[in-house]
């Protein structure tokens, strides 16, 4: 008899969840917005910053998150995009203090669009915390009331609490000040109109993707599928 005295190689089996996928999108799309956010542009008589090309886009992958499989999984999926804001910044920080090897002459640049500034990121963070987790709260408690039912005014109720909150918190930490008066209200009021209408205007995107996760996910009609 012979015994097979060679070690096995174990890995870890990969779920066919698609909730880790949509998570990896989520983070990604935050970190490229904030540091997009740093610029303020000019539309005419609109001011906006450049987080607002992207960004919405996270208020339609929160719905999704939170759509589908819950409140505590979605409220996971924020905590984890705001634990790697901090970490982003903390790195650009570290980055920016670190002394620059001879020949680097973009040490002005740098700190210009990724280094640390305080506000900014207080404001980012914060914007995206409060805003993130009140989206999701009322998406999911619009949903214990109307089921599989009505599944717009889930998301264009929880997009208009969700939106106005981070846009408020965001332009009053990170701009006020800066930008006072008929400006900063152009400001906010722009941001939080257009981030909304977007939001809106991807409905006839959102809807099917939302139906084909629902559909492709397993354990979606258990209670408790993440």
């Amino acid at each position: 008899m012979t015994i097979d005295t060679q070690e096995r190689v174990h890995f870890a089996s990969v779920t066919k969840s698609y909730y880790p996928i949509i998570v990896g999108v989520f983070v990604s799309i935050l970190i490229i917005s904030n540091i997009a956010a740093t610029k303020l542009i000019v539309f005419g008589p609109l001011i906006v910053d450049g987080g607002a090309f992207l960004f919405p886009l996270a208020y339609v992958i929160g719905d999704v998150l939170s759509e589908v499989y819950g409140w505590r999984a979605a409220r996971r999926a924020i905590v984890l995009g705001f634990s790697m804001a901090i970490l982003a910044a903390v790195t650009f920080w570290v980055v920016q203090l670190s002394p620059s090897a001879d020949g680097y002459e973009n040490q002005a640049a740098f700190e210009a669009v990724l280094g640390f500034v305080p506000r900014i990121v207080l404001a980012s963070v914060c914007g995206y915390l409060v805003g993130q987790l009140l989206n999701s709260y009322v998406l999911v408690k619009i949903k214990e009331r109307t089921k599989e039912r009505h599944l717009w005014a889930r998301l264009i109720g929880s997009t208009v609490v969700g939106e106005f909150a981070d846009t408020l918190v965001f332009c009053t930490i990170a701009f006020y000040g800066v930008i006072t008066g008929a400006e900063f209200a152009n400001y906010v009021i722009v941001g939080y109109v257009y981030k909304t209408l977007l939001e809106v205007v991807l409905l006839p995107i959102t809807y099917p993707i939302i139906g084909l996760i629902k559909r492709r996910e397993p354990t979606y009609h258990l209670e408790s599928a993440v």
